[in-house]
């Protein structure tokens, strides 16, 4: 796997099960990551051990960013 300097989750909460959802899509591809977690905690715990099985040793970027697709609702009428 070519080695990259970050990747960047996609993350949502599941509605069924309540649990946080992270994915990436590599590009051209070359594969993808998802994971879960009941809290935030349990989620970066997951999303570093699958990136480090994904990417290798040598190939783990040096950042993993979380982007949070759904924003707190700030009025439901």
């Amino acid at each position: 796997m070519k080695c990259v300097d970050e990747v960047v989750f996609q993350v949502e909460p599941c509605e069924d099960s309540g649990f946080l959802v992270a994915y990436w899509d590599a590009p051209a591809g070359e594969g993808w990551i998802t994971a879960q977690g009941k809290d935030l905690r349990e989620l970066q715990e997951q999303v570093a051990g699958a990136v480090r099985c994904h990417f290798g040793l040598e190939g783990v970027p040096r950042r993993i960013r979380f982007h949070f697709v759904t924003g707190p609702v700030l009025i439901d009428l």
